[in-house]
């Protein structure tokens, strides 16, 4: 299990901070946009950023996923190995979801997570835009991309 910044020993984001989304199994994961300030309260554990440059250092543990912003991820397989480990890490771990405006790129992976996590497909944006952004999947491409993600 990593540890948080301080050597604490990780554990899950709390239900009410600010842009946590709850999956049907119980994992929280925090959507976040990165021209925002990093939001009060623990750090993650592990941050995933959707990036099309990659993203500032951090004190945590962190993957980049090259993803120009309004288009889809630059390597699909690459895409299912990191969202697959943040789903996996959710379990016990403050896993963060980043993109620029925490919109459209983290909704969409996020919504992709929703999948992993049972939720089907054709629902799964609906589930997003319902409990984390109503905004979030900006692009019908970007909503096409979570339908086929199966």
């Amino acid at each position: 299990m990593d540890r948080d910044v301080a050597g604490r020993r990780a554990q899950p984001w709390d239900q009410d901070t600010t842009g946590v989304l709850r999956l049907p199994s119980g994992r929280r994961v925090r959507g976040r946009g990165l021209r925002r300030p990093l939001p009060p309260g623990p750090a993650p554990t592990f941050g995933v950023y959707l990036l099309g440059k990659p993203p500032p250092a951090v004190d945590w543990t962190s993957r980049w996923l090259r993803w120009p912003d309004f288009w889809l991820p630059s390597d699909r397989v690459w895409a299912r190995e990191i969202l697959r480990e943040a789903w996996e890490r959710a379990t016990d771990e403050r896993v963060e979801i980043a993109c620029g405006g925490g919109r459209g790129r983290t909704g969409t992976a996020l919504a992709c997570l929703a999948v992993i996590d049972g939720v089907p497909p054709d629902e799964a944006v609906a589930y997003v835009r319902q409990l984390y952004d109503r905004h979030a999947v900006e692009t019908p491409w970007q909503r096409r991309y979570v339908t086929r993600y199966a």
